[in-house]
């Protein structure tokens, strides 16, 4: 099985790619790869639960479904702490906010990155 990174910086501004970033996340979790996740810039708002019960991809799912899913795997989705403290994020129970370096280190550990 691979190592495989997902790093978004999109947010509920456009909820299909947000979604989709999650849903790739889900489905690699699924099907026994190792995963993390990397949220950043506006992708940091999914981490506010009524903002992810909000978004909704066209054709990728719900984000607050996929993050469930994600949080019910084990999976602790990282969330760069720079973004969120701009935008008044604190985490939250499955998130951990997370420094620049963090980010370094899972893009080193992953045989592949995937970015939205």
């Amino acid at each position: 099985m691979a190592r495989i990174l997902v790093h978004s910086a999109t947010g509920p501004e456009n909820p299909t790619r947000a979604a989709l970033a999650l849903l790739i996340a889900r489905t690699a979790v699924e099907e026994g790869h190792e995963v993390q996740v990397f949220l950043a810039g506006d992708g940091v708002h999914l981490a506010d639960g009524d903002r992810a019960a909000e978004t909704n991809g066209l054709g990728t799912g719900a984000v607050s479904e996929h993050l469930a899913a994600l949080h019910e795997a084990g999976l602790t989705v990282y969330l760069s702490g720079m973004s969120s403290k701009a935008r008044g994020i604190e985490g939250g129970v499955g998130f951990e906010l997370a420094p620049p370096q963090k980010l370094v280190e899972l893009a080193v550990w992953a045989e592949t990155t995937l970015t939205y």
